[in-house]
């Protein structure tokens, strides 16, 4: 089951499918370790839901919400 990243409810998990964005939004996202493969993790969201704080090759990441509806996800099995 594919979902975007700023769908995704506390404590679930994913792993990164593709990233849609173009350019250097792109290229940030991927220096970033958002690359295909990469599990993440959503942590919790900010008071007022954007930005969002996930788990990403070890590390604390803060995205906005624009920016995680542009990595599609592979949802892992429960």
């Amino acid at each position: 089951m594919e979902k975007t990243l700023n769908t995704l409810m506390p404590l679930e998990k994913g792993v990164v499918k593709k990233v849609t964005a173009t350019g250097k939004l792109k290229q940030r996202l991927f220096d970033m370790g958002l690359t295909s493969g990469a599990e993440i993790c959503m942590k919790k969201t900010a008071p007022l839901g954007d930005p969002i704080e996930i788990t990403v090759r070890g590390y604390e990441l803060s995205l906005r919400l624009a920016e995680a509806q542009l990595v599609v996800l592979e949802m892992e099995a429960v």
